[in-house]
């Protein structure tokens, strides 16, 4: 059909022209076909736990966010010459076909980090080498590509301090590279419809009401993003002061969810944190989004080194503890029941947006974990559903670290929710922002509601056990039980 000089560009999780290796070295060696692959079974539970939680493997904010994220992508290619073809079903079962279609003398592709990840990537190349097409496969996934690395994958350091210093020691990020300004590609082809959220997901994902920075998919959504919160709102420098915020749109820079389908890479993230440095100011707020790109870094690598073991029960450090798998508990927590708002209000604001602040993150693990004694990887899994921002190597990663059976765990890490509220949320806006039977609650009583005086639990219409749910748990009870489990199975 075509001249034998076109290559393939399999798009994964880097939806993106800027900083895309693949794609420059393809555009470098003349026509290129871009694809990517809307694999449904990536929406089918694929794990016992997830069939038991019910429901598509990936959310509908998470869908949506990834049909935007096509959409631009295939813009801008369009507007350079090029387009984005959609193809259904597994790569390694349509790219042959397409290789032959269009007379491909090489296949393209960024690596990708994951158990599942690292199955797909090998049937695509076995598939393409089996065809007689020339493989090159690139990495994006990292500030720090593997052979900038102070040490190989395999010995990766347990601990992230001595993981961020060997790497900071010689700190060098590479520069970004620019985007191809024009392309050229085969006729004839037909480019293929997006989905519907609902096709894949089940259901839409209308923004709610309530969701105060309501996120949407794209490389010019992420820059729009960098470019407001950085430097028209100044928020860098001051970042490490407020991103322990829960409450409003740019305590973070939520640049996690963008970062997470490839969108916009980290080493163009910390380009602009360099050029910010260099024309604004440099202190230790802007020192700290580089330092959580290599949190993110980290797990990424840990990942690459632990494989299937990120998923066990008992973690990457193997300590078999005993956990609950009761149901009933599950839902009260995953619903935002629990009886306790700084939980419930973080919740019930993933539900209903798809994002929930890092430090709320760490609550609602330390609750689960600590205090229910449920099995970590539920949460894990509800959130990997959920979360726009899901990253398997981040979000596991954390799980186990919460759980305390990852690696740099600090043991039995328990968050007192009282301690955690009267630091992060002390008058309780952000609970009775997404616990709105509690509004009317004077601030101190927000976050224990039990303990309030009848007088004030009916002046503001709250009925506990009624309107708003009792608490489901004694935390200091709960949190010594699962403490005793959790040292008794380090002893084993």
């Amino acid at each position: 059909m075509t001249s034998s000089s076109h290559t393939v560009v399999w798009f994964r999780r880097d939806l993106r022209i800027r900083d895309h290796a693949a794609l420059i070295a393809a555009a470098r060696r003349g026509p290129v076909v871009c694809v990517y692959y809307l694999d449904e079974a990536r929406w089918s539970p694929t794990s016992a736990i997830a069939r038991q939680l019910a429901g598509p493997r990936v959310g509908a904010f998470r869908t949506r966010f990834l049909i935007e994220s096509l959409a631009a992508l295939r813009t801008s290619l369009r507007e350079l010459g090029a387009d984005l073809l959609i193809r259904s079903g597994a790569p390694s079962q349509g790219l042959p076909s397409l290789l032959r279609e269009v007379g491909a003398s090489a296949l393209h592709f960024h690596a990708d980090i994951g158990v599942e990840e690292d199955r797909e990537t090998a049937a695509v190349r076995d598939a393409a080498r089996a065809a007689g097409v020339r493989v090159e496969e690139f990495w994006d996934r990292t500030l720090v590509p593997p052979e900038d690395l102070p040490f190989a994958v395999a010995h990766t350091p347990e601990s992230f301090s001595s993981f961020r210093k060997k790497i900071e020691r010689d700190r060098a990020y590479a520069a970004p590279l620019p985007a191809p300004t024009q392309l050229t590609t085969a006729a004839g082809i037909e480019p293929g419809a997006l989905p519907t959220v609902t096709q894949l997901a089940g259901v839409d994902a209308d923004d709610h009401p309530d969701a105060l920075v309501p996120m949407h998919g794209g490389e010019p959504e992420a820059w729009r993003r960098l470019q407001r919160w950085c430097w028209d709102e100044d928020r860098l420098k001051s970042y490490k002061q407020t991103r322990n915020g829960m409450l409003g749109g740019d305590y973070s820079s939520r640049f996690s969810a963008w970062l997470a389908h490839g969108c916009i890479s980290a080493r163009s993230i910390q380009a602009e944190v360099d050029r910010y440095e260099r024309e604004r100011t440099k202190n230790e707020s802007t020192y700290w989004m580089t330092f959580e790109l290599l949190w993110r870094d980290y797990f990424q690598w840990i990942t690459c080194k632990h494989g299937a073991a990120l998923f066990r029960s008992s973690g990457l450090q193997g300590i078999p503890v005993p956990w609950d798998h009761d149901e009933s508990r599950f839902a009260r927590w995953s619903e935002g029941q629990t009886g306790f708002p700084i939980v419930d209000a973080c919740m019930r604001e993933l539900s209903a947006t798809g994002f929930m602040s890092n430090r709320g993150r760490q609550i609602v693990t330390s609750f689960l974990t600590k205090n229910l004694g449920i099995d970590w990887r539920w949460g894990a899994e509800w959130f990997e559903r959920l979360l726009i921002d899901h990253d398997v190597g981040s979000n596991y990663g954390n799980w186990n670290y919460g759980a305390g059976v990852g690696n740099d765990s600090r043991g039995f890490r328990y968050f007192n929710l009282a301690t955690q509220a009267d630091k992060y949320d002390r008058r309780g806006a952000h609970a009775q922002y997404w616990c709105p039977e509690l509004r009317r609650l004077a601030p101190e009583y927000v976050h224990a509601p039990w303990s309030a005086p009848e007088r004030a639990l009916a002046d503001a219409g709250v009925a506990i056990g009624r309107s708003y749910p009792a608490p489901m748990v004694d935390l200091e009870k709960s949190a010594a039980r699962n403490r005793a489990r959790w040292e008794r199975a380090v002893m084993v």
